[in-house]
């Protein structure tokens, strides 16, 4: 079958399974972008769907199974996909959830209601990257992956791991303006079945689920593209001005916030990007931010595609490998626990003030959290242990966690991944070393102590 469309454009189109479009519905499996608009993948989806005359149907999944099912991840999540369903509802488009394995739910589903073609939504993990595999298998019509995630697409940038932001940046920025475009609006669709698919039934689905409660939901965060479009809102017009300026400084409130929305699919980095280049007034802040949600965000994509270890130390670079070897022996002052570590119970007030945050404020400020998952390098008693130790709490706590973003954070904290070697020293080799004097003098480190400690003692009480 033709796979192009008038709209989206070819460079975010990965043909996974390449068949005879069959006559039942089209099928959107949106796994990681979960939202109706800004979205290239449901775009391509009801395009398809338009071209062949067919009903759309959007089916995502929730299984119990995971690791890090927490009230915290689960109960955001469920916000905003009740906000999706009202959405394609009112289109037209019918929604259903599956709940349980991801592909051996999706292919009886699939095969069920006959489906004409499937189309996914790009994801470089493991598991998501293993379940498509899979389901290609188990079904006998095309399946096609679409890129809504990255704004210039991570297969179309580049064919490898890139070792760097510097070797990133350029192939991005040569065809920024290409993929940097605005939305087409998804319609009401012409083709509805609604009837075949009844409402999900949310009460019933929220009493059967057994999230890990000692992990609680935030009364902060609400999940969903509308609560997310309201934090983007207060950032364009009361943080983005102070970006350049205090984006490293914990106790001022300059940094975007949009991170779990993002995370989750809620909403779309390139809407993001959109907005924040309109605002021509603040441009170094404007600059600053594109960086960091444009090259430094589609790095860490591009890292999990083409690494096969990129959540434990097999990615790290020989170089960081080498010399976290050499000095794996070194004596520790300080070694902790997995468990000290995920109480904040360590010698230095500044880490447990960061690691305060993560739990009970459920997002860690960004530059902290480098200093953070370099401590627990200091204070483990290997290089793996450390990874571990990070990637466990970060994505235990975290709403942004379990995310390429995190993984790439941990590598390059503790095994310089996109990095480069620095001065030799103790236990870190050459890797980059932080210190909580570089902290003071950056911010007003006891004033973010306390702060978190505000934090701490009223989500105990």
């Amino acid at each position: 079958m033709s796979y192009n469309t008038a709209i989206v454009d070819e460079g975010r189109v990965h043909v996974v399974a390449d068949r005879e479009c069959g006559a039942g519905p089209i099928i959107y499996w949106m796994r990681r972008e979960r939202r109706v608009q800004d979205n290239w993948a449901f775009i391509y989806a009801q395009q398809l769907a338009q071209r062949h005359r067919s009903s759309l149907v959007v089916v995502t999944g929730m299984d119990p199974q995971e690791s890090h099912f927490t009230a915290r991840r689960v109960d955001f999540l469920v916000h905003g996909l009740r906000e999706v369903e009202q959405e394609c509802r009112a289109l037209g488009i019918p929604f259903a959830l599956l709940i349980g394995s991801a592909e051996t739910e999706f292919v009886r589903f699939a095969t069920r209601y006959s489906a004409g073609a499937v189309v996914a939504d790009f994801s470089p993990l493991r598991e998501p990257r293993r379940h498509l595999a899979d389901v290609a298998e188990g079904l006998k019509v095309p399946l096609v992956e679409v890129d809504a995630h990255n704004i210039v697409p991570a297969r179309f940038v580049s064919p490898k791991q890139e070792w760097a932001a510097y070797t990133i940046r350029p192939k991005i920025n040569r065809v920024l303006e290409r993929f940097l475009t605005d939305f087409p609006t998804v319609v009401r669709h012409p083709y509805s079945d609604t009837d075949q698919f009844p409402p999900v039934d949310w009460t019933e689905i929220c009493s059967s689920l057994t999230p890990d409660r000692t992990v609680p939901s935030l009364d902060w965060a609400i999940g969903g593209t509308s609560a997310g479009l309201q934090v983007l809102d207060a950032f364009l017009s009361t943080r983005l001005p102070q970006y350049h300026e205090d984006r490293n400084d914990p106790t001022k409130l300059a940094q975007s916030e949009l991170s779990p929305w993002m995370n989750f699919g809620f909403i779309s980095a390139q809407r993001v990007a959109l907005e924040v280049r309109r605002r021509d007034d603040v441009i170094a802040s404007q600059e600053a931010f594109l960086e960091e949600l444009i090259v430094r965000r589609e790095l860490s994509d591009n890292y999990c595609l083409y690494s096969s270890g990129y959540d434990s130390p097999d990615g790290y670079p020989r170089w960081a490998s080498e010399t976290l070897a050499r000095h794996q022996s070194d004596p520790r002052q300080y070694v902790y626990s997995i468990e000290e570590f995920e109480a904040g119970e360590t010698h230095d007030p500044l880490w447990n003030a960061a690691q305060w945050e993560l739990v009970h404020h459920g997002k860690m400020h960004g530059y902290l959290r480098m200093y953070w998952a370099k401590k627990i390098l200091e204070w483990s008693v290997t290089a793996k242990e450390a990874h571990r130790t990070a990637l466990y709490l970060n994505d235990r706590y975290s709403l942004d966690g379990c995310d390429p973003n995190g993984y790439a954070g941990v590598a390059w904290s503790i095994g310089g991944v996109h990095d480069r070697p620095w001065f030799e020293r103790d236990i870190f080799g050459k890797v980059r070393y932080m210190s909580n004097g570089g902290c003071r003098r950056k911010f007003d480190v006891d004033l973010y102590v306390e702060t978190m400690r505000g934090v701490r003692e009223e989500a105990i009480a």
